[in-house]
């Protein structure tokens, strides 16, 4: 049984010096560094906005950040500008061991529309290559952890369970925006109701070996 390690947006705009900060967002680095050579395939998705993506607020005259519009026909929370394409905010975190990532996926590179998920856009009208590589390597079971825990970790894994993973949440590798009081809370609880299994970090080892891995 094969499986990948899948490490979702740790890059520079969402750790706490970021354009759109998540608490403690540094804190998953060493648990994703700990994490990574214990796996013979790892992933990871990158935020990658064009500088006029629709998600910002920047991009509609009177509204702020938080707030809440229809774009593209979509229910959609404007966030600051983060992530652009080839800036400092969009990079990786510096600490974190990016040389030993076997596949990067890029999402969220269309304007009219936000890809939380690192498999499709939020519409699920167009798919990034993530599955297609997955299947290709053979993969079945991921360990998924990262940024930001209710909004890109919660889809990523909701669609991983979608297209038939065995999915597991590294729930100490992954921190959350909390806009309201009990998002983080109610994320996992949907998360484990869709089938996927609420793990820790120092699990890991032991699940890979009963996996057979």
């Amino acid at each position: 049984m094969s499986c990948a390690l899948l490490l979702i947006d740790i890059q520079n705009d969402f750790l706490p010096t970021g354009a759109l900060p998540v608490p403690e967002g540094d804190a998953v680095v060493p648990v994703a560094n700990k994490l990574i050579p214990q796996f013979n395939h790892v992933v990871a998705t990158q935020d990658w906005h064009p500088a006029e993506h629709g998600s910002f607020a920047s991009q509609h005259q009177g509204h702020a950040p938080g707030e809440l519009i229809k774009l593209n026909g979509l229910d959609q929370i404007l966030w600051p500008d983060h992530c652009i394409q080839q800036s400092v905010g969009a990079e990786f975190a510096p600490e974190l061991n990016a040389e030993k990532l076997h596949y990067i996926v890029q999402k969220g590179c269309n304007p009219t529309v936000d890809s939380y998920s690192g498999f499709a856009d939020n519409g699920e009208r167009i798919e990034t290559l993530l599955h297609h590589h997955l299947q290709d390597q053979g993969v079945e079971v991921l360990f998924i952890c990262g940024l930001a825990l209710d909004y890109c970790v919660k889809f990523t894994v909701l669609d991983a369970l979608k297209r038939g993973y065995s999915t597991y949440l590294i729930e100490d590798g992954c921190r959350g925006v909390g806009l309201q009081e009990g998002d983080l809370s109610a994320a996992i609880a949907e998360m484990s109701a869709a089938g996927a299994e609420i793990i820790h970090s120092s699990s890991v080892p032991e699940l890979l070996t009963s996996l057979d891995i």
